[in-house]
Parts: structure tokens; sequence; C-alpha cells
């Protein structure tokens, strides 16, 4: 069942195959029940740095830096200094595990999570007695409080501003209108009762707490940790698939067709998901900025998804806590933050963002799509097509173009034809060495924007960039000339079923994380 490393203790997990993923807890049942998707480890880690430096070589992946695999979910229950918690990490770090975890094929995940935007429901409000988040509530009054003690939260590397709630969800509500958002937020633990937010440009609840501070007033959030992960996927999708006033839970919902439940929080005038593991309440206060490496003047931030440290930020929001409230027994989840787990995360949303305007524009042309880890889910797209005539040469770069305009921070499109598997980097490379030439296959558009995580979106390293975030984005059409289309047939061989003559190489189909 599920792996142990060095564990003399019972399992903390249940396995249980059948029942239907509605929190953390039974996301990691149904792992436990499928061979070689979760391990434990009773063994002490530290985490400072020493958290993420195992996870590394056991299943980061990503744009981690080499060596590093893909593998399976991990939980900690041994965290020096924090006797009572557990830390689980890469529950989301295999694209085949999301899927498990989100019923769906994962080559279909794509089309999952399209889907699940067009039949999207709304989240509902339960009582508290119902909000297992609740069952154990620390108030910052009390004289005891405090959040570097109460939770153990990670570094990455020993560079690190401080230590990071790496996949906290931010649930804040425009003071306009009322409609809530949520959004994966750098979160750096400042103080006993003080966090920092780092916002990308063009984020909802940044919008939100510029308001709010624009009236002298916080803004009133939630940071949920522990979730379903319907709700961390769901969340990521962007403008212009969920402009201002789309409320992503509500994806979460059309995937698990039900409303994902929300409770009202203890001490602030917010809304928390009631199946949460811990929660922090907090206000975004209104003209207080602090330094993000204020604690260890690293002059680093955390590792971000492109593979680099961030630098640290001179001057961030930050959110006054005021309760945190946690399920009995809570398990505080965390990520590697170059892996694969961001891929899943950020890219698979991607993909559905794209792969449903390409439909609307272009129905049934656009296959498969694939933003590939190299990209961290973000800058890298592969699109496959299905080039029926000599003017879909066109329509094949339309499709990148299309691509490009709807997810605004997507650097490099590569397009393939459907003899091409786009989740298969070695058989896109063979696309781009056979069916591409440079000065004829390559699409520019110059100083477009782009992200700022980007090391080489900056005028230093390209001067004719105005800023940094922004980018010359590519296309590189990696697709044969319909006209030539003859000229580059594969090699057939015949298809013959592999299975009776070596059985042991197909024994367990989920054994490969």
């Amino acid at each position: 069942m599920n792996q142990r490393i060095e564990s003399p203790r019972p399992s903390t997990i249940e396995p249980n195959a059948t029942a239907p993923v509605e929190d953390l807890r039974s996301a990691l049942a149904r792992l436990a029940a499928t061979p070689g998707q979760l391990i434990e480890t009773d063994r002490e880690v530290d985490p400072h740095a020493e958290l993420a430096g195992v996870y590394k070589r056991i299943g980061a992946g990503g744009t981690v830096e080499r060596p590093t695999r893909l593998g399976p979910a991990m939980m900690f229950n041994n965290v020096k200094g924090y006797p009572q918690s557990r830390v689980l990490v890469g529950l989301m770090a295999s694209r085949k595990r999301v899927g498990l975890l989100l019923d769906a094929e994962p080559r279909r995940l794509t089309q999952r999570m399209a889907d699940a935007v067009h039949n999207a429901i709304a989240p509902t409000t339960v009582p508290r007695d119902q909000a297992p988040c609740q069952q154990v509530v620390h108030l910052a009054s009390d004289a005891d409080f405090d959040l570097r003690k109460l939770i153990p939260a990670p570094t990455n590397t020993e560079s690190d501003a401080g230590p990071f709630l790496c996949l906290g969800l931010v649930l804040g509500s425009d003071p306009d209108t009322g409609h809530a958002d949520v959004t994966i937020h750098r979160l750096c633990v400042q103080g006993r009762d003080e966090l920092s937010i780092f916002f990308a440009p063009g984020r909802h609840i940044d919008t939100f707490r510029q308001k709010a501070e624009a009236r002298g007033e916080p803004l009133p959030v939630s940071i949920n940790m522990g979730l379903d992960p319907a709700i961390h996927i769901g969340a990521c999708f962007e403008a212009p698939t969920t402009p201002l006033g789309f409320d992503e839970l509500s994806i979460a919902g059309g995937l698990r067709g039900k409303p994902v439940e929300l409770v009202d929080c203890v001490s602030v005038a917010q809304k928390s998901i009631a199946r949460a593991e811990i929660v922090i309440e907090g206000e975004i206060l209104p003209n207080v900025r602090v330094v993000e490496d204020q604690n260890t003047n690293t002059g680093h931030a955390m590792p971000e998804f492109p593979g680099y440290n961030g630098p640290a930020n001179p001057s961030l929001p930050v959110i006054k806590v005021k309760a945190v409230t946690m399920r009995h027994g809570a398990i505080m989840q965390t990520l590697v933050g170059p892996g694969e787990e961001h891929t899943s995360l950020a890219g698979i949303p991607t993909e559905a963002s794209i792969y449903n305007a390409v439909e609307a524009a272009m129905p049934g042309f656009v296959k498969q799509v694939y933003a590939h880890t190299a990209g961290g889910g973000k800058l890298l797209a592969v699109l496959q097509v299905n080039k029926q005539s000599a003017f879909d040469d066109g329509r094949a770069r339309q499709a990148a173009i299309i691509a490009l305009g709807v997810y605004s921070e997507l650097k490099h499109v590569i397009l393939v034809d459907t003899d091409v598997d786009p989740f298969d980097t070695e058989d896109v490379m063979w696309a781009m060495t056979t069916r591409f030439q440079g000065d004829l296959s390559t699409m520019f558009l110059p100083k477009v924007n782009g992200h700022v995580l980007d090391p080489s979106q900056t005028p230093d390293f390209n001067p004719a960039l105005p800023a940094r975030g922004v980018t010359c984005k590519t296309v590189f059409d990696c697709t044969a000339p319909f006209h030539l289309r003859g000229e580059f047939e594969r090699a057939k061989f015949m298809d013959v079923d592999p299975r009776p003559f070596a059985p042991e190489l197909f024994a367990d189909a989920h054994g490969d994380a």
C-alpha cells in the first residue's frame, strides 16, 4: 500500500480507494490505496531547508536543480521543533497523481478542467459546527500566540527570506461588490502575528487591497491550507478565463459536482474553507510595507517556478494575523517552489484556458495542450494541431497567437502535428529538429507583457525591453508543411500487445509516479 520510510508507528492514513475526495484527508486516503503514490517517514526532519532538500531527491521534479525526479507525495510525521505537527509535500507533483485525485486520465486533465469552467458550481456557507477547520482556535490576542511556533512553515533553501506558506490560498473580497476571489500568493512569516504578501501584477486580490487602501481600510482575508486538490488547481485560473468578479472556487465545485463549503471566520469579516486543515485569519493593513528579508538579509525570497531564487522584495504589504484555526491533528501542506507541483497547479488551468479559447475559435483543430514543466506551467506551451489542408498551415499559427493572447504570462509556444506526443519532450524535440527551420518557422512578437519572475525579461538582459516583465514572445512552428506531409510520414511499426512477452513490466499500472 503506501510505502513507508523508517516508520515504526502505524500509518496515520487509512487507505480508501473508493471514497470521494472532498478534502486533503480523503485525497491522502486515495493515494494511500494506490501503490507508489504516497510515502511517510518518522525520521526527524528540520523544516529549515532540510525538508525541501529531502524531497528534491524524492519527487520534486520540475525546474529544480538536478539531480531530482518525479516521485510519490511524502508525509513527514516528525518535524523538528513541532512535536504535534505533520508536513505534507508533493501532493500534486505528478500529472498522473493529479489525474487520480481528479478522476481523470492524465492526458484528459486539460479537457476535464475546461469542462469544469463551463459547469461551475458556486460555493455555499455552512454553520461553524459543520466546519472541521475550526475544531481548534488560537487567537492572536492570547499572550502565548506565535505563528512561528504554531505552524511548521518550511524554507526551501538556506537563503530564503524566511519561512514561507507555499500553498496558502488567500481568500479576499472586493470592497465595492463583495465578490470573492482566491489566489495562491508568496507569504513569508515575519513575526509572531505578521506575514508579508507578494502580488504579481494584475492579481485580483491586490486590486481589492488597493481599493481598501484608498479608503484607509484593511482588507480582511483568510489563508487556507491543506485542501482538496480541486480547490488549489481551480484557484489557479486567471483572466480572461476567470475575469474580475468570477469566484474560482466555483471551478472546484464544477470538478466535484457539488459546492465548496465555506464558513464564517472567527475573528475577521471574511469566510474560510470549511474543510481546510489550517486557516490563518487576518487583515492586509493599509499603507504598511515591510522588506521581505528583514529577518535574514539574504537578498533572496525563495526559489520560484522558473528555477531561480526570486529577489527579496523591498516593499511588501503586511497581513496582521488575528487568529489561526485548525483541525485536530492538522496537516501542514507545502510544495517545493520550482517543482513539478507548480506545473500541475499553474499548468493544467493554463492548458484548459488555451484549449477553451482555441476550441471556440476553431473547433476540433487543437487536439492537446501541454503547459510544459520547463516553463513551470506558465512560460511554455505545446499545442498539438490537426492540419487537414494547406490553409491549416496558417491556422496553426493563429492558434498559437490565440494562446498567447488568452494567457498573458505565456512566453513560448511550440506547434506540433498529431503524430507527435506533446507530453513527450523527446518527441517534441524530434519535431523541432526535423520539421523546423529557424529562419522560416519562427514568429517573434517583441515587447509584450510576460512574467516578472523570469530573469531574462529585464532591460538589463535585453535593452530593447521597456520594463521588467516585458518580453519577446516566440512561436516555434514544428509542424510539417501540409504540401510536404508525405515527406514527413513517420516509420510505421506493427502494433503488437507486449504484455504476453514481458508481463512483469505491465503488472503495476499505478506504480509509476
